[in-house]
């Protein structure tokens, strides 16, 4: 593989104490397992969720509608990039960070064709702020993002070691699949990433690839090795 997109969800940068919603610990993890790709020659793009501050979806009620809840949650992924930007430049990642939506002084608003130029320099490239629309996932962005950035495959960091056919923390007995296609994800409605977003892969036959984020060296591992994880394809 030459070029990859990493989705990582914002809860993982969950507080580590009651003073912060973000956890130092989590982003140093991010970034030194990002440099064991670097290392590999691997060319490297990563899109963040805002779950760790604000998840549109959930704040959606009676006195917020869900235009401006997703709203709110797009500004939360951009809050989560700019911790991810200043850890990643401290821990000495080549890093630029991309916005969908123009903030001058804060990112650079999101170019492919710049993007591309970074990733070809050996810098890391954090894709925030979703797509840049209400009613899309940060999932489905960071599809988008690896079509625009023609990336070979996403890597998808989630909690859990692949794509299971139930909740495996409710059923003992929930099968994982070592591959899937996407036709099976869409009807048995697998909600290991938004729906809209596997469309987008299918159609386009970009892999995708599920796996634990607390697996040691997890993006090459995931990547280079045989651990547990879901190939979607």
């Amino acid at each position: 593989m030459k070029r990859v997109l990493i989705k990582i969800s914002g809860e993982y940068l969950g507080k580590e104490t009651e003073s912060s919603p973000f956890s130092i610990k989590a982003a140093v993890e991010i970034a030194e397992n990002i440099k064991e790709l670097l290392e590999e020659g691997v060319e490297v793009a990563l899109v963040i969720g805002g779950g760790n501050v604000v998840r549109g979806s959930e704040i959606v009620g009676d006195k917020v509608d869900r235009c401006r809840a997703d709203q709110m949650g797009i500004l939360a992924t951009i809050m989560n990039g700019l911790f991810l930007h200043t850890v990643f430049q401290k821990s000495g990642l080549p890093i630029r960070l991309y916005s969908a939506l123009p903030i001058p002084g804060l990112c650079d608003s999101f170019s492919d064709a710049a993007a591309i130029a970074d990733l070809e320099k050996g810098s890391v490239v954090l894709c925030v702020g979703g797509s840049g629309n209400p009613y899309f996932t940060t999932d489905t962005a960071a599809v988008l993002r690896a079509l625009e950035l023609k990336c070979d495959v996403v890597l998808k960091a989630t909690k859990v070691d692949g794509v299971y056919d139930s909740d495996p923390k409710r059923n003992k007995d929930a099968k994982r699949f070592e591959e899937i296609s996407y036709k099976e994800v869409l009807e048995k409605e697998l909600r290991v990433m938004d729906l809209a977003s596997i469309s987008l892969a299918s159609d386009n036959k970009l892999p995708v690839i599920v796996f634990s984020l607390m697996e040691k060296s997890c993006f090459k591992q995931a990547l280079f090795s045989k651990i547990k994880k879901t190939v979607i394809s």
